[in-house]
């Protein structure tokens, strides 16, 4: 029999299920589109766009791109160990080394593009370099020997030739218009995987001193955050166009995001002086120099000079040898054109033509000076003469100073033993380890001709000198290096 109660237990238990289904409905967490469905669809249009362009580029460009094989003579001074790491594998029982102290040909890979339909092709000077044998692969798995048509060391740049016709070829841009941001694709072949294309940006412009020859630097390198590894050197880098920005040349270790592409402009411009079979040649002052202000230790010497190119060294019988132009002199205008670093000095005489005379401003001392210089043309060495070195000298003959200076007297017989032009001074017999000089990189055999612009023209002039000399302020010494004129600033600490 049914307690008159139930009817009301049910009910109160219908009405809690009722309400416990009305909780989990409202706890249900519905999800709305936050982005309406057409412009989700425009959205997956721009992604299909953009990854068709990306494969537009390396259709349009990878048949122009080749993989340059290179042989050459093992000495036994080079080796290999990419082609051991990543292309043989550990010697083990399967694999072992065949004649492990036989001196096998060196061979590597390099990348290159085409540039004319008859087979004229720009890749890296380095990829090429004492190359006994040059073969040539094209992407349609066609193989040519190759020829040398020309190099220029100091860009890195040559041109090589294969014999064929009706090549394709790459489109070649405008590196001067390109801009920090935009996209850049690599083609090439890294550790030996032919045809590897990555992508990235234009992370950089006007990166310079990043190879110099002979203490010269000329390219002023894109920088790339596209994966560029040995094997990449040569080939191209390239827009979103398909269209040849710079070729690819440095990177500053592996997979780091830092690499370095010649502009397109410069290597057209040699690339075609190569091909018509002209050398290569540049203009030249003769002088190492250093933007104002990147050595702080001669900041405080140089105080009423703002902005310039401080003149470090004069080169041996270089053009600017034979001016009046001194270590020290901060350059502010090359024929009126203000130059505030080193890159943009080397660039206006760039500019100028081989014994085309260029006038240059310059601050020395406080006031401006105009200094006229004839520009020569820059060797493919920059020679210096080969002394011999001074012979040990009783110890109390010497003059060891608080910098760490060992001197003598400059002899007509030691100048004349030594070939020294220089005609009065002391010179360094020996630097004391981790003192002011050896710092400073003054080295034996460099001849003290002044001192805080006073001459020096014997052992008891250049003591006085120092004497006088603040070396908080830090002390100007003149220098002659085997014919160079250079300068250095001893300077202690506050401390």
């Amino acid at each position: 029999m049914l307690s008159k109660f139930q009817p009301m237990r049910l009910s109160i238990l219908v009405l809690f299920s009722a309400i416990s289904i009305s909780f989990a409905a409202q706890s249900e967490v519905v999800p709305t589109p936050t982005v309406p469905a057409a412009a989700a669809e425009a959205g997956k249009d721009v992604v299909h766009q953009l990854n068709n362009a990306f494969a537009k580029v390396f259709e349009t460009v990878a048949p122009s791109v080749v993989i340059i094989e290179i042989s050459k003579k093992n000495d036994g001074s080079e080796s290999s160990p990419f082609d051991d790491l990543f292309f043989q594998g550990p010697p083990d029982g399967n694999n072992p080394r065949k004649n492990p102290g036989a001196l096998r040909p060196l061979q590597s890979e390099g990348s290159g593009f085409i540039v004319r339909p008859d087979g004229y092709i720009f890749t890296n000077f380095h990829v090429i370099e004492e190359a006994d044998k040059i073969d040539v692969k094209l992407r349609d798995g066609r193989e040519f020997p190759a020829k040398v048509v020309g190099t220029d060391e100091k860009t890195d740049v040559a041109v090589i030739k294969i014999d064929s016709k009706d090549l394709s070829v790459v489109e070649l841009g405008d590196s001067d218009a390109v801009r920090v941001g935009q996209f850049a694709f690599a083609i090439g072949a890294p550790f030996k995987l032919d045809y590897t294309f990555t992508y990235g940006v234009v992370s950089g412009k006007g990166r310079s001193k990043l190879l110099q020859t002979s203490g010269y630097s000329i390219s002023d390198y894109l920088q790339t955050d596209a994966s560029i590894n040995p094997g990449n050197s040569g080939g191209p880098l390239c827009d979103i166009d398909g269209k040849v920005i710079g070729m690819n040349t440095l990177i500053n270790g592996m997979n780091r995001g830092l690499g370095f592409a010649i502009p397109i402009n410069m290597a057209k411009d040699i690339g075609a002086e190569l091909i018509a079979g002209h050398k290569i040649v540049r203009p030249w002052l003769g002088i190492r120099i250093e933007t104002l202000g990147d050595d702080p230790e001669i900041r405080d010497l140089l105080k009423g000079a703002e902005k310039g190119v401080v003149v470090r060294t004069i080169e041996a019988n270089a053009p600017a040898y034979k001016s009046d132009l001194r270590p020290f002199d901060v350059i502010t205008q090359v024929d009126g054109t203000a130059v505030e670093t080193d890159s943009q000095l080397q660039h206006q005489i760039l500019k100028k033509k081989i014994g085309q005379n260029v006038e240059l401003s310059v601050w020395r001392k406080g006031r401006m000076i105009k200094v006229p210089v004839k520009t020569g043309e820059l060797p493919s060495e920059i020679t210096r003469a080969s002394n011999e070195p001074i012979q040990p000298i009783p110890r109390n003959q010497q003059e060891v100073g608080k910098f760490g200076l060992q001197v003598q007297e400059l002899t007509k017989d030691v100048a004349e033993r030594l070939h020294l032009a220089v005609p009065q001074g002391v010179i360094v017999t020996d630097v004391e380890d981790n003192s002011l000089a050896a710092q400073q990189d003054i080295q034996r055999e460099d001849v003290i001709t002044e001192v805080d612009g006073k001459p020096v023209t014997d052992v008891q002039s250049f003591r006085e000198a120092l004497n006088r000399a603040d070396p908080r302020r830090g002390v100007l010494i003149y220098l002659d290096r085997k014919g160079s004129k250079t300068f250095a600033v001893l300077k202690v600490g506050n401390g």
